[in-house]
């Protein structure tokens, strides 16, 4: 698969679709407010901006291209959605902050180590855990906004919490092949 240098794919239109529809997510949680940010709408939406997920990648993949955009721009548009939504959800009261926290941190601190390499010039390719991670996160919060889980607390707090052990699990993942990486450049350059 080539990687090309162009903004405007049909991948990276739904990729930004994702992105300008995230807030329209949040405005739904939060004007939800009163039943703990479970509302259908929210719920079509969310599965929605997941499809659009799928999609991109399906599109890219198509055409056999791999922009750099794209690359840049998918899992951004992820953690926007994700962390986002969790922290509508927490402001809501039907997540904890705790597990909001860490799924946020850990989500910043990969996505500026990637940055570091990526200045650098090396890559730290996603494994499939990590796709894994972004569907476990998608189904957690897909859940808790689900009407008739309403009042499942339990279940939508302990699917949060499946979440942030994958999250946090990937992200030793991504520490470990940065620093294996690192290890590697240093070795051909000595």
């Amino acid at each position: 698969m080539k990687h090309v240098r162009t903004v405007v794919s049909p991948a990276n239109l739904v990729t930004l679709a994702r992105l300008l529809l995230a807030p329209v997510l949040f405005a739904f949680v939060l004007d939800a407010r009163d039943v703990d940010g479970v509302t259908w709408a929210g719920f079509v939406l969310g599965v929605v901006l997941a499809s659009t997920d799928y999609f991109d990648g399906i599109l890219a993949r198509r055409r056999g291209t791999v922009s750099r955009w794209g690359a840049f721009l998918d899992p951004l548009a992820d953690k926007v959605v994700v962390i986002g939504v969790a922290v509508c959800l927490g402001m809501v009261g039907r997540y904890h902050w705790v597990p909001v926290a860490l799924l946020a941190f850990r989500e910043g601190v990969i996505t500026m180590y990637r940055l570091w390499f990526a200045r650098r010039g090396l890559a730290v390719p996603a494994r499939q855990s990590a796709k894994w991670k972004t569907i476990v996160q998608g189904t957690a919060l897909l859940l808790a906004v689900l009407p008739p889980l309403r009042d499942a607390d339990l279940v939508v707090g302990m699917l949060l919490w499946l979440a942030v052990v994958f999250t946090l699990l990937t992200g030793a993942q991504y520490l470990l092949d940065g620093s294996r990486a690192t290890s590697a450049t240093g070795a051909k350059s000595a």
